[in-house]
C-alpha cells in the first residue's frame, strides 16, 4: 500500500509541474524517470506529441562502460550522453521536467551532466 501511495504522490507532484512546463519544438522538455536500478531522461516535443532524443542506463552505449545504472556515477553518464546526442541534432536549450522528483541526487546529478555537455536548462 505504501508503494502505491507513493506513486500516486509522485505524479501528482508531476501533473502541478506539467501545468507549467511544455516543451516546444525549439525548445523541448528533458523528461527524466527514475527506478532503483535505472534512469532514464528524453527530450520531448509536446506540440507534436514526439520524443526527439532519448538516453538511459539501459542502453548498449552506456552498458559498456558502466555496471551498474542506479547510482549518481550513472546519471551523470546517462545526462552526458543526451546532451551529446542533443547536441548532434542541433538542440541547446531545453525546459527540464524533474518529473515529481526531488531536484536531488541522481535527478540533480543528470541535471548538471546536461548542463556541462552544453545544453541550457
Amino acid at each position: 500500500m505504501i508503494i502505491k501511495d507513493r506513486r500516486a504522490s509522485r505524479d501528482l507532484r508531476h501533473q502541478r509541474l506539467r501545468r507549467r512546463l511544455r516543451g516546444s519544438t525549439g525548445r523541448p522538455r528533458l523528461a527524466v524517470f527514475r527506478s532503483l536500478s535505472h534512469i532514464y531522461a528524453q527530450l520531448v516535443d509536446d506540440e507534436s506529441g514526439r520524443t526527439v532524443v532519448a538516453a538511459d542506463s539501459r542502453s548498449k552505449e552506456f552498458l559498456a562502460r558502466h555496471k551498474t545504472g542506479g547510482n549518481i556515477a550513472a546519471a551523470k553518464a546517462v545526462g552526458a550522453l543526451l546532451a551529446e546526442r542533443a547536441k548532434a541534432r542541433g538542440i541547446e536549450r531545453v525546459v527540464f521536467d524533474r518529473g515529481g522528483y526531488q531536484y536531488h541526487g541522481r535527478v540533480k546529478a543528470l541535471a548538471e551532466a546536461a548542463r556541462a555537455g552544453g545544453l541550457v536548462l
